[in-house]
């Protein structure tokens, strides 16, 4: 072997070994059935159906259509609630469920470009533009997991433990544009702290670098169950404690309620991503589970 095929067959084995990373306990028939993070996702979906359903509206910036007067835009609204409303329960149905989880998946991929890349392509200097897209890519992983879980184990792309793969490569690629969020509007983030907390920057400093360290975890496989499962619980937690008092406190606004269902269809995509590793340990390491 030469110096050439030397460097050719190091540059194949790296892609291939975080394939395998990522691929970790994917695929395993426990984690084909119905975990809390695909049950959590189905609630926030249909939660944010009856939203637009009961509002008539769409959910704040995370839908924000960048067209003053869209044609039809009624029409738009409540054919939205309902693919949510009509995903979220068809997922909690084995019967249809995957067939759920596929539309949900489309449904979010269509709301990340249509929506979201729009700006990227804009502003793509601007980390917000950055963050709205991650934000919605955090949500299709999860859709995408559930779907790819309940397809043959040896589907392509989309599907099976490749599937499964893929969409933990996007939820990797998803979580830096959340974890950054917290640096480049470090004020921004600390006024979203609760005021009994101390050191307020700290913390939002902190869950900026728990999203930045989970992705690392998940691409290299260094105890992914443990990261994606704290990932989902801090997410879920900054919901609780960010969102839900202003819920409470304005439970008319419709801002209020898509502030605080979008924080938790969030934390719903890295649960279902976490769901995906229930068939490996929690401290288990490396791509060979």
């Amino acid at each position: 072997m030469d110096a050439t095929s030397g460097v050719g067959s190091g540059r194949t084995a790296a892609p291939a070994w975080l394939a395998a990373c990522l691929a970790a306990g994917a695929g395993n028939q426990i984690a084909r059935g119905m975990g809390p993070g695909r049950v959590l996702l189905a609630l926030v979906m249909i939660a944010l159906g009856l939203r637009g359903l009961l509002f008539g509206d769409f959910a704040g910036i995370w839908q924000r259509i960048p067209i003053a007067h869209l044609p039809a835009h009624d029409f738009f609204v409540y054919l939205a609630a309902l693919v949510e409303l009509a995903t979220g329960a068809g997922m909690l149905v084995p019967r249809v469920a995957k067939a759920a989880a596929g539309l949900l998946s489309v449904f979010a991929l269509l709301w990340m470009v249509l929506l979201k890349f729009p700006a990227v392509i804009y502003a793509p200097a601007m980390e917000a533009t950055w963050l709205g897209a991650g934000e919605i890519a955090a949500i299709l992983a999860g859709a995408w997991i559930v779907f790819a879980s309940l397809a043959k184990p040896d589907g392509h792309f989309f599907a099976g433990r490749r599937g499964i793969r893929n969409a933990r490569l996007l939820f990797v690629l998803a979580l830096p544009t959340i974890g950054l969020s917290h640096y480049f509007y470090a004020d921004i983030t600390a006024g979203f702290v609760p005021a009994w907390l101390p050191w307020r920057h700290g913390w939002a400093y902190l869950t900026g670098a728990g999203s930045l360290a989970t992705a690392l975890a998940i691409l290299f496989a260094a105890w992914p169950r443990l990261a994606a499962v704290l990932e989902a619980a801090m997410l879920g937690v900054i919901t609780l404690l960010v969102w839900l008092p202003p819920l409470l406190a304005h439970a008319h606004d419709t801002d209020a309620w898509s502030a605080f269902l979008m924080s938790g269809a969030i934390a719903a995509g890295a649960a279902a991503v976490a769901d995906s590793y229930r068939g490996i340990g929690w401290t288990a390491r490396g791509p060979h589970h």
